[in-house]
């Protein structure tokens, strides 16, 4: 049984404030962040290369971190790599890949901006890109992807849950759509990993970018890659950690998947994420879903019904909820409720600029939920949103 009282108990800060804004970033349990205290207390080494001992058991708990990621995910450890965040793994791809003048990428208008410049800035090179139009709830039509697609066409990059309409793509019918055509395919997993039951082993899809620190719960700083060929891949950067052999006129890079991870890493944090995905797999991930879906609904329940309020997005949505009060500024409606209820919530462009421009708006306020939020939490926010609608409108 889901027990979301239990559950909040090991996140403390949920005492001081309601938190509505996971989709940004989560509250990390108190499991994680012993994870972490244990590395810098008990092993604190480098990873990688060194020989002593507590090398050896730092690179082993690295290790250990990647092989939980990989088994959640349902890939090949070695097909998994290490980034700071979701923007680097797209930019990772966006540069690693062996483009050709007149090459072509296909997104669409309802992504964050992490997949969406990176394929703009790609015209420096002679790449073209369609971004495709969505209904008025953010859903993007499968058919227009494949209209859209060319004898150019090389990458299909779309996120599975828009973080501002909430949309849930039909990814099973893109993946379709990108084997038919020979066409690969990038999911932006930011708003979905560890939120949402799929099954990407079977999905085969190409590219999977996603954070560490969203919906799996773990620490700022992580981000996850998972490459079906990684061997295709160029890497971005070069450096410590990356190569095998060098001479003063050439290198030799390292096996896969140490030539993506350059430098230093993130070593707490990577495991922080490792035990935190071992958190979420043991509350359930169909749980969490479940959870966040009847949390959302009942948020756009509860809005809808007070008058001047504008709801963004489909009934069918992920864990979120965007909208906002007539004539008031989004940032004015979250400070408010900060200020009077320590409700804590998003509000402006939201990295969606694009998104919100289809509506003509230009921001809005954007509650969105984890594991660990309750519906008095939803009460709260919709009654402090009537007061402010009533009283300021």
């Amino acid at each position: 049984m889901y027990d979301v009282h239990k559950i909040r108990e090991d996140f403390p800060v949920l005492k001081k404030v309601i938190y509505l804004d996971s989709a940004a970033t989560s509250q990390k349990p108190v499991q994680i962040v012993r994870a972490m205290d244990e590395y810098f207390l008990e092993y604190c080494g480098p990873y990688g290369r060194g020989a002593h001992r507590l090398s050896r058991e730092t690179t082993g708990k690295y290790e250990d971190a990647r092989e939980a990621v990989a088994s959640f995910l349902g890939v090949p450890p070695r097909n998994t790599i290490f980034t700071r965040n979701t923007t680097e793994s797209i930019n990772m791809v966006a540069y690693g890949m062996p483009w050709k003048k007149g090459d072509h990428v296909i997104t669409s208008i309802s992504e964050h901006h992490s997949n969406l410049l990176p394929w703009q800035r790609l015209g420096d090179r002679g790449v073209t890109m369609t971004a495709i139009d969505t209904d008025e709830k953010g859903v993007i039509a499968a058919g227009s992807i494949e209209a859209a697609i060319t004898d150019k066409t090389k990458l299909i990059a779309v996120g599975h849950i828009s973080n501002f309409f909430g949309a849930v793509q039909d990814v099973p019918a893109i993946v379709r759509i990108a084997k038919k055509h020979g066409v690969k395919l990038l999911l932006d997993a930011a708003q979905s990993l560890g939120e949402m039951k799929y099954d990407f082993k079977a999905s085969d899809i190409d590219f999977i970018c996603a954070p560490g620190h969203k919906g799996l719960l773990g620490p700022q700083g992580t981000g996850i890659l998972c490459v079906k060929n990684p061997e295709e891949l160029t890497p971005v950067f070069v450096g410590g950690g990356t190569v095998n052999t060098v001479t003063i006129k050439s290198f030799s890079f390292d096996d896969i998947p140490s030539r993506f991870e350059y430098g230093t890493p993130n070593i707490p944090g990577v495991i922080g994420l490792g035990r935190a995905v071992k958190y979420v797999e043991e509350l359930g991930v169909g749980n969490i879903e479940a959870h966040l879906k009847e949390l959302s609904q009942y948020c756009a329940k509860r809005l809808s019904e007070i008058p001047g309020i504008e709801i963004y997005g489909p009934e069918d949505r992920g864990s979120l909820v965007s909208f906002n009060v007539k004539n008031l500024n989004s940032h004015d409606v979250a400070m408010i409720l900060d200020e009077t209820k320590r409700v804590c919530v998003r509000s402006g462009a939201l990295c969606a600029q694009t998104a919100l421009a289809r509506l003509c708006i230009t921001g809005a306020v954007r509650a969105s939920f984890g594991c660990y939020n309750t519906k008095e939490e939803v009460d709260t926010l919709a009654s402090s949103v009537e007061m402010i609608a009533k009283t300021l409108t």
